[in-house]
């Protein structure tokens, strides 16, 4: 691969409801809110509720632009910083988010889930099924100072 790097355009499939209307840490894990989807998706949910958990990708729209190269993280004690891509800052090159959810409920466009960190208003990108046997890795490493928190 050479040369210029094409860019991408990507449209959302719809946006989250949540009660978090502001950027910053905060543990969202009991946090329940609502994928809106565009009405004309709504087949394409069907049969999502056979799936305990969903994995949603969204566009991080506060994120800082441009994205630095360096970030402190939020694990790591010491104050060296690493970089972005070896983190989970929001401020990224293409600020992309992923998170796994609980899928509590569907009611024709709209998912409710628990445990998604994403900003009331975000655009959502993209929503798989979460499938145990594809998306856990049994053997993953992480460096030491993640296990310090």
């Amino acid at each position: 691969m050479s040369g210029e790097l094409e860019e991408i355009t990507l449209r959302p499939i719809g946006f989250v409801r949540s009660e978090i209307k502001r950027r910053e840490r905060r543990d969202a894990s009991g946090t329940v809110a609502e994928i809106v989807l565009e009405p004309e998706l709504t087949e394409a949910l069907d049969n999502i509720d056979e799936f305990s958990h969903i994995i949603v990708i969204y566009w991080m729209h506060q994120s800082r632009r441009p994205a630095p190269t360096k970030v402190h993280p939020r694990y790591r004690k010491e104050r060296s910083p690493v970089g972005v891509l070896a983190s989970r800052s929001p401020d990224r090159p293409n600020p992309l988010g992923k998170t796994t959810v609980r899928l509590v409920g569907r009611n024709a466009n709209v998912l409710t889930v628990r445990g998604l960190d994403a900003i009331d208003g975000t655009p959502v990108i993209d929503i798989k099924p979460y499938i145990p046997g594809l998306d856990a890795v049994a053997d993953a490493r992480v460096p030491q100072w993640m296990m310090e928190n």
